[in-house]
């Protein structure tokens, strides 16, 4: 087997599961996960976890994806992938939506988030993290605007798309 073996494993489970075949799908990020602690290697760890989780929660009750998003994170920064560290607690603030997760407390999670963002300049990210952060705010009722990095808003202001997006409102 190959260091990269699980993740071929997780994305193949991850296509049987697009496919519509959910329960060979759930088998092949089952096989993905136990390798990656057989194959030595831990590099990918955060990109397996992510990709398999995506998959576990068709099977699995969503509160124990919010689990296996902190080990993915957890995982990607040991290994020093600070992109697949952001896009699993980016998947825990939406999966927490969802789940039920306490509204404050998900607050909490989107700042550190923010914060993670900032420090990696994964500023596409952050976009992304603070819309989540402006939900929050509103449904908890303290209208506060999330904070925006002036580099943030000329990723906004420059990006043809968006601006098509906003000008259609």
């Amino acid at each position: 087997m190959s260091p990269v073996s699980p993740l071929g494993f997780g994305y193949y489970g991850s296509y049987l599961a697009k496919q519509g075949n959910i329960n060979d799908g759930y088998h092949y990020v089952k096989l993905a996960l136990s390798l990656l602690d057989k194959v030595g290697s831990r590099e990918y760890a955060g990109e397996v976890i992510f990709v398999c989780t995506r998959v576990k929660t068709y099977v699995e009750p969503l509160q124990a994806a919010l689990e296996y998003h902190h080990e993915g994170y957890a995982a990607a920064m040991a290994s020093g992938d600070s992109s697949q560290a952001v896009i699993n607690l980016l998947a825990l603030n939406s999966s927490s939506f969802f789940a039920g997760t306490n509204l404050q407390r998900m607050q909490e999670q989107c700042d550190n988030t923010i914060q993670l963002c900032e420090e990696r300049h994964q500023l596409i990210f952050m976009v992304q993290a603070q819309q989540v952060q402006r939900s929050l705010s509103k449904l908890i009722g303290t209208g506060e605007e999330p904070k925006h990095s002036s580099e943030g808003q000329d990723i906004l202001a420059s990006n043809s798309s968006v601006l098509r997006s906003y000008q259609r409102k």
